[in-house]
């Protein structure tokens, strides 16, 4: 046995997640896509026929009422808060994250009053974000400005509403200030808006200890919510009665079965509501949430780390040397729950085929081996780590095949 597989032996024999696995439908494939989407939770098919089968088949309307189908978003969201370090009634669950990133966006520039035209979005920002922002930016009169999260405390200004960031770079893993960033968005006067899409489930955020007014995610990564599972939107309690959303629905309305022409905005966080919820993914998410039982962020957060550092220990080891460039932060203050690693140009001549991108060769032959992670055009590989599933074995293995496929 090698050094490093002996001592991923026994990190995994440590590990106090380690049981968790067993929660999940896994087979013996490394699963390094979970910041795409999460592994099936075990306790979700069987909760998913009794929504089909009981109390849509049996109950019918009467589970509105009765199932609690109506108060889902609202119950589900506080399910959420405590892994982004939120207090209840302030997250509504509901919409795809695009949708509520338009909610926040132009709420946020709405919430920052007369006088500020400016809005400004993390420049590496996932594309929807920016197409969004720029069509809010259109909506609401304001000059979009592309900005780097590090130069956006010198790019603030008396004329600045809004801020949209990332909380981790989608393609590197970067983590960034969160704290530092939302505390200069405030000094200038203007309204931080933080998509948590690859951080809320991995590490903490701390949405209420650092006063961020609105945040959305999705909860198909490290929320294991499944394909297309509704996302969430975050409006903290001391500005929820200024939150104007630009997408006000029956389901958002003050007395939404008072069927009244005129819109009066439901209190606090349901304002975020727009129309009928979809119940079949909204509770197959619910279902989801249970392996998070008696499971601390900190200690998830704690096991990523160990198991991205474990990760580049075995690169080093394993792949030759020029291979591959790791994208992603080395310290862990700014590091995510993935590692993105560049492939060398010099691959080019055994992996490039008909002007495929290298990297995409390069996953489609890991993934033949069974490892799975993904990758971004035209030379990055992305494997995320998920520690409520993910062993220090599996990685360990990655690295050992990734070398193989290189050499």
């Amino acid at each position: 046995m090698s050094e490093p597989a002996e001592r991923a032996r026994k990190l995994d024999a440590v590990d106090e997640l380690a049981g968790k696995r067993a929660e999940f439908v896994l087979d013996d494939v490394v699963y390094l896509d979970g910041n795409s989407l999460g592994a099936l939770p075990a306790v979700v098919p069987g909760r998913v026929e009794d929504v089909v089968r009981r109390q849509w088949g049996e109950l019918r309307i009467r589970s509105w009422e009765e199932s609690g189908w109506w108060t889902a978003p609202e119950r589900i969201g506080d399910r959420i808060a405590p892994l982004v370090g939120a207090a209840p009634g302030q997250i509504v669950v509901g919409d795809s994250t695009s949708v509520n990133v338009f909610k926040a966006v132009v709420g946020a520039v709405r919430m920052a009053g007369e006088g500020r035209d400016e809005l400004l979005v993390d420049a590496t920002t996932f594309p929807t974000d920016g197409y969004i922002a720029e069509s809010a930016a259109r909506m609401t009169g304001c000059t979009l400005r592309p900005v780097a999260p590090a130069d956006v405390p010198g790019a603030l200004g008396d004329r600045t509403a809004a801020v949209l960031l990332n909380h981790v770079d989608y393609r590197t893993g970067r983590l960034h200030d969160l704290p530092g960033l939302t505390a200069a968005v405030r000094a200038a006067g203007a309204v931080a808006v933080w998509d948590l899409c690859h951080s809320a489930g991995a590490l903490p955020v701390g949405l209420d200890e650092h006063g961020v007014d609105l945040a959305v995610g999705c909860t198909y990564k490290y929320l294991n919510g499944g394909p297309g599972s509704p996302a969430y939107l975050y409006v903290r309690r001391e500005v929820q009665d200024r939150f104007d959303s630009p997408l006000p629905g029956w389901n958002s309305h003050a007395e939404p079965f008072g069927m009244r022409s005129d819109f009066e905005p439901a209190p606090g966080a349901l304002r975020g509501r727009v129309g009928t919820p979809d119940i079949l993914s909204m509770l197959a998410l619910e279902a989801a949430l249970d392996v998070w039982d008696g499971v601390s962020v900190e200690a998830v957060r704690a096991k990523s780390l160990a198991l991205t550092d474990f990760f580049l220990e075995c690169v080093a080891a394993y792949v030759p040397e020029g291979r591959v460039e790791c994208l992603t932060p080395v310290a862990h203050g700014e590091r995510g729950s993935q590692i993105a690693l560049r492939c060398s140009p010099k691959l080019s001549t055994s992996f490039e085929q008909g002007g495929a991108p290298i990297a995409g060769d390069v996953m489609k032959r890991l993934i033949e081996r069974g490892v799975v992670g993904d990758f971004r055009a035209p030379d990055v590989l992305r494997f995320g780590f998920t520690p409520l599933y993910v062993g220090f074995a599996d990685v360990e293995r990655a690295a050992r095949v990734l070398a193989q496929t290189l050499a």
